[in-house]
């Protein structure tokens, strides 16, 4: 079978423009990783301590956060919800 010069052109540049485009991708990264077992744990390993990380200092700010506002009513001398906030901070500093 013969392949004209056209035609050969024409799939040459169609395979480099097909190259291109996985490289923007990092196709060929992703490749590697889903052959290699070893890395996928690896990856894996690190984005949960990472997230577990992040989670830990997430929930800390927030409640710090809360904390401080309950705080803050509770100065404002409002009857009822000061007493009842009063109670919550009492029992989370004792609790630390």
């Amino acid at each position: 079978m013969y392949i004209r010069k056209k035609d050969y052109n024409l799939l040459n540049k169609s395979i480099n423009k097909l190259a291109k485009t996985l490289q923007k991708g990092n196709i060929n990264e992703l490749i590697y990783i889903l052959g290699n077992k070893k890395e996928i744990i690896k990856r894996n390993f690190i984005a949960g301590i990472f997230r577990g990380i992040g989670i830990g200092i997430g929930v800390t700010i927030i409640t710090a956060i809360i904390i401080s506002i309950l705080q803050n009513i509770v100065k404002l001398n409002i009857p009822i919800i000061g007493e009842y906030v009063s109670d919550i901070v009492e029992i989370v500093q004792k609790t630390r």
